[in-house]
């Protein structure tokens, strides 16, 4: 159950308002973009996330940027989130929980896990190993997108954004990382 609910958009901004619209008309307003107009600077904050996702895209590719979002949600334990990029990469013809990845994808996992799981010690050999296939400014768009995913996954852990309708079907597969339990 959500911890905000959507926004109507009789009770919203103006220029929210415009937003709810030109999303609605395009099939793109979810669950997140409701509860996000609430308030339409955040709005615009978390919008520029597909700034990020295009640029992502041109580095890497469709099917790697998916891989490597997924990655992200799925180390964060990011309901919603994981289960749009297990969408995405179903559409892909890429079951994630049977995936065998070549070397560029694992090494895009293993730096994804990196960053959501202590972004102030992600090891020096995966930046070696990124250099093998990556340039400075590639290495810029990566970090700049899982900052960008990390944030979305973190307005809808902690909000209990609901899941889109369309991705009900899929809330079997989602499974809670373990890797914070022994935090202290």
């Amino acid at each position: 159950m959500a911890r905000v609910a959507a926004t109507d958009p009789q009770e919203i901004s103006a220029e929210a308002h415009a937003a709810w619209d030109e999303l609605k008309a395009n099939n793109g307003l979810t669950n997140m973009q409701q509860v996000l107009l609430r308030d339409y600077g955040t709005f615009l904050a978390y919008r520029a996330w597909h700034h990020s996702w295009d640029s992502l895209n041109a580095t890497v590719g469709s099917t790697d940027a998916t891989i490597f979002a997924h990655a992200i949600s799925r180390t964060g334990s990011c309901l919603l989130c994981s289960l749009f990029f297990v969408s995405d990469l179903r559409d892909l013809g890429i079951d994630p929980n049977e995936f065998e990845p070549n070397e560029r994808q694992q090494l895009l996992i293993d730096f994804a896990e990196a960053i959501v799981k202590n972004p102030t010690a992600v090891p020096d050999e995966l930046f070696t190993r990124l250099r093998t296939y990556f340039n400075d400014n590639d290495i810029v768009v990566l970090v700049g997108f899982a900052g960008q995913m990390i944030a979305g996954n973190t307005f809808n852990s902690v909000l209990h954004v609901d899941v889109d309708g369309r991705l009900k079907p899929l809330e079997h597969t989602f499974v809670p990382q373990t890797w914070r339990d022994s935090i202290q």
